[in-house]
């Protein structure tokens, strides 16, 4: 008997020590002792060493590169200039400058300039709130804004974080849609405006911005589009180093003009460029009623953004 335990115990170790011989075996391979006693190493397995630290090291890099991708890439797109050089009282406005969207510890994130109509303004029951473009900040609008105001109507214009002197937050579609979410609540909460009775005009990508707004707020009166963006992500996806890095996973923001447009509920008034012909189908995917202006560079573009605006508010419908 025992023996026979002997026997068994010898067997159920042998594949342990079949195993340990295996491994020896390897390690053998791997380093082997010359006459000397020294070890030396299997040339195979220095090559796969280095093979897999080179490896590892260029994978880290484009990891790195993808990180670095994703912090500056904004830059390509958004131009925000922190210092305002003008105010509506250079173009003789009367205006207060406001902030809202307040933080927890009720500092406002949001700053921008609130321009009354004159009390027998034609269009007075109007407010408009102005979005301006990716560059620079609400100094570069003092004539747009001037141009709203004298066609009579209310004007709310305030610059998105990271602009200006609003809070400094990396500018995306996601924080614009949020600033201009909050835009509209300080008007209907705070300055008590009705939806009916609030215009979104946008310029430049804020014309992006503004349709999409629109499309997410048909109690809203109207939308004006001022030379829309047709293909504003090109200027990131086509850039050479996009190509190095899975951009369009890194990179949030799509501004789809077309899906917009297509999602308008309120009249909508497009100025159009000439020789633009990609906004053309974005414009035929606009269902609700729409103005489109042709703007003629050899005409005083004043007077005829001026007179399509009167028109078009003449003719918007009460809400």
């Amino acid at each position: 008997m025992a023996s026979k335990k002997k026997g068994l115990e010898i067997a159920a170790r042998g594949p342990e020590r079949g195993g340990e011989k295996a491994a020896a075996g390897q390690r053998e391979h791997a380093h082997r002792r010359d006459a000397s006693g020294r070890i030396r190493v299997s040339g195979r397995w220095l090559l796969g060493a280095v093979a897999l630290v080179i490896g590892a090291a260029v994978f880290c890099a484009w990891c790195g590169l993808c990180l670095l991708f994703w912090q500056g890439s904004w830059q390509l797109l958004y131009h925000p200039a922190s210092l305002v050089m003008r105010t509506p009282s250079t173009a003789g406005l009367a205006f207060d400058a406001v902030g809202f969207a307040a933080t927890d510890a009720g500092t406002p994130q949001l700053a921008g300039w609130w321009i009354p109509a004159a009390t027998d303004a034609k269009f007075v029951r109007f407010t408009v709130l102005y979005l301006h473009g990716q560059n620079g900040n609400l100094g570069d609008t003092v004539d747009a804004l001037a141009r709203l105001h004298a066609a009579g109507v209310n004007v709310l214009a305030f610059d998105y974080r990271g602009y200006g002197q609003s809070q400094f937050v990396r500018p995306s579609e996601a924080h614009w849609r949020q600033d201009a979410e909050w835009a509209i609540a300080y008007l209907t909460g705070t300055r008590h405006v009705a939806p009916g009775a609030i215009v979104l005009d946008g310029t430049g990508l804020g014309a992006n911005l503004a349709l999409e707004e629109a499309a997410a707020h048909p109690e809203l009166a109207g939308v004006i589009a001022e030379r829309p963006l047709p293909d504003p992500m090109s200027a990131i996806f086509s850039d050479a180093r996009a190509r190095m890095v899975p951009a369009r996973l890194l990179v949030r923001d799509r501004y789809d003009l077309n899906a917009a447009a297509a999602g308008v509920k309120v009249p909508v008034l497009w100025f159009r460029r000439p020789m633009q012909d990609e906004e053309t189908g974005a414009i035929t995917k606009v269902a609700s009623q729409k103005t489109i202006m042709w703007m003629n560079p050899e005409q005083d573009m004043n007077r005829q953004v001026a007179d399509a605006l009167a028109r078009w508010l003449d003719e918007l419908p009460a809400k």
